[in-house]
């Protein structure tokens, strides 16, 4: 009994944690604020970390910029977060993601993930559909200037790229994940 009491207190905090991954304010105008602002600061930083990587947005057909927090315990993970999609022409589309996996890790991490479309399609079926399912396995720690985690660009599909940027967080994992980007219709 006291395993699956641990078990479902786990999984609750996994939830609880999981769920305050939100960007901040009272209206819909001030929480669109928050992701631009995150949007910039991330684009900002990567410019810092890989001045290519401005060349290459501004080349793209779009690219989307989220801010997620991720939680694994033992053998369960999951991380929530929301993003922007730009695409060449301007226009915006808010969005939302969460992850759920399974496989050895513990710790904790908030990251920002810049998606770079090369191709139309891909960018498309992103804001579409915007399935990703993927194997993981990394180390990062960073706490402010301490620390540090590869944030190099990988293709994850055809036509897209990503980079990825540790914020702050501890973890060491090897997982199996799923996620889930979706269209925010509280933001759009």
């Amino acid at each position: 009994m006291r395993g699956v009491m641990k078990t479902a207190l786990v999984i609750l905090a996994i939830g609880v944690i999981s769920g305050c991954a939100g960007p901040q304010g009272a209206t819909t105008a001030e929480r669109q604020t928050a992701v631009r602002q995150m949007r910039s600061d991330t684009l900002d930083r990567l410019y810092e970390i890989h001045p290519i990587a401005r060349e290459q947005i501004q080349h793209a057909e779009g690219y989307a910029v989220f801010s997620n927090i991720g939680i694994n315990l033992l053998l369960l993970s999951t991380a929530n977060g929301y993003g922007v999609v730009r695409d060449k022409s301007g226009g915006e589309t808010f969005m939302r993601m969460w992850s759920g996996g399974v496989g050895i890790g513990l710790g904790a991490k908030d990251f920002r993930g810049v998606f770079v479309f090369t191709e139309r399609e891909a960018l498309q079926k992103f804001v579409d559909s915007g399935w990703e399912a993927n194997a993981q396995a990394d180390a990062a720690a960073r706490s402010g200037d301490k620390g540090g985690a590869w944030a190099g660009a990988i293709e994850i599909a055809p036509g897209i790229k990503l980079y990825q940027i540790t914020e702050t967080g501890l973890a060491l994992q090897a997982t199996i994940q799923g996620t889930k980007y979706w269209q925010d219709d509280d933001l759009s």
